[in-house]
């Protein structure tokens, strides 16, 4: 697969586009707002030549990957590509209008895919003439640097394509994993409670966002707390991301979104990108001092540690993926410090499952229910 198209240009469009044509590949980078195209491509001429300065690629390879890159105008001049490769908004039916198109000007041969974090791929596939074709290919953000893939088939997708597009992602130099098509795949399901357990905590007014970063950072090590780092995302691409799980998983408590991000939402703080979110980006902006308390900071860690690591086993029961897959995709998909089934082990899955009960005594909610393989291993 040499001929690769992009459809949509913001910032994964790019990024994919990006790795695939560092990759030797040529890329059709097609986006019905030119203008997008146009500042994209500006900014990674600008990232190629930070690269450059930095020694990590040489002159000759910024030049050949930027014109590997070729801005498109017309659907239709994706028409040769072997892979083409969706990376538009999260919206299902704008999604399917486009796939719907796309079908009538590549060829039957023509591998069509998805970078969806969490819309369902049988059902972005079942609504095209040859749904066969037809897969998830999961870049994370930001695509040149993040070294995961999840790689999706639907109930539909030819059984020998998946193992087409691992060789061709390794290639590309990614380290891809296979995950079943459940509602979030592998990362944005186990980590869902990174976030809203966290935000459960200051709803609760435990702690601040500050102090839940700092016990996160300080105690398990993590490089960013879930503010911070729901700041960076985009703290409405992180409510729609819940709301679409919860939604799939038929509103299993356990997944609930918080009436915090809707609110941060709905105002418009949607972290960097605006400005502001739970921190002020703003150029004079003072972060707030966090007031350490260890005796909190543990209390903090181990509530949203015994949800996440709670959250892998039951992935671990339920099959979605390898174990060797589960543990590196948290790694290297969210740059987690371990792999939670090994921190489980470390920490005591005892612990965790008497962490677990005591929230679930405390607040009688289903939302902290254990999986029925935590006590077992």
């Amino acid at each position: 697969m040499t001929k690769i198209g992009i459809i949509g240009s913001g910032t994964m469009g790019i990024g994919i586009a990006q790795v695939a044509s560092t990759a030797g590949c040529e890329v059709f980078l097609f986006d019905v707002n030119s203008d997008q195209t146009e500042k994209s491509l500006f900014q990674l001429k600008n990232t190629l030549k930070k690269l450059t300065e930095k020694q990590k690629i040489s002159a000759e390879k910024a030049v050949e990957i930027y014109n590997n890159i070729r801005s498109c105008t017309d659907l239709a001049e994706l028409k040769d590509c072997d892979l083409v490769i969706e990376a538009i908004i999260e919206n299902k039916e704008i999604k399917t209008e486009v796939f719907r198109k796309l079908e009538t000007v590549v060829s039957e041969d023509c591998v069509i895919a998805s970078n969806t974090s969490s819309l369902s791929i049988t059902s972005l596939s079942a609504e095209l003439r040859n749904p066969e074709r037809f897969i998830g290919i999961h870049f994370f953000n930001p695509a040149p640097l993040m070294p995961l893939v999840e790689i999706i088939p639907g109930l539909l997708t030819d059984t020998n394509l998946q193992q087409k597009i691992y060789d061709l992602m390794k290639l590309w130099g990614k380290e891809p994993i296979i995950a079943k098509d459940v509602p979030g795949f592998i990362v944005n399901r186990i980590a869902r409670p990174f976030y809203g357990e966290a935000l459960r905590i200051v709803e609760e007014n435990l702690a601040t966002p500050e102090q839940v970063d700092d016990a996160m950072r300080s105690v398990g090590n993590f490089r960013m707390g879930p503010f911070e780092l729901m700041d960076l995302i985009g703290i409405d691409v992180n409510f729609s991301v819940t709301k679409t799980v919860y939604a799939d998983y038929f509103y299993d408590p356990k997944f609930k979104p918080s009436l915090l991000q809707q609110r941060m939402s709905e105002a418009k703080l949607h972290g960097r990108k605006t400005g502001k979110g739970f921190y002020d980006y703003s150029e004079n902006a003072v972060r707030p001092t966090p007031e350490k308390n260890e005796d909190l900071y543990q209390q903090i860690f181990l509530r949203i540690i015994s949800m996440l690591i709670n959250e892998a086993v039951e992935a671990k029961r339920l099959k979605i993926a390898s174990d060797e897959d589960l543990e590196l995709a948290m790694q290297k998909g969210v740059n987690y410090p371990k792999g939670l089934l090994a921190w489980g082990k470390e920490i005591g899955y005892g612990k965790i499952s008497e962490t677990l009960q005591n929230l679930h005594s405390e607040y009688q909610e289903e939302r902290y229910r254990q999986s029925p393989l935590l006590q077992k291993i």
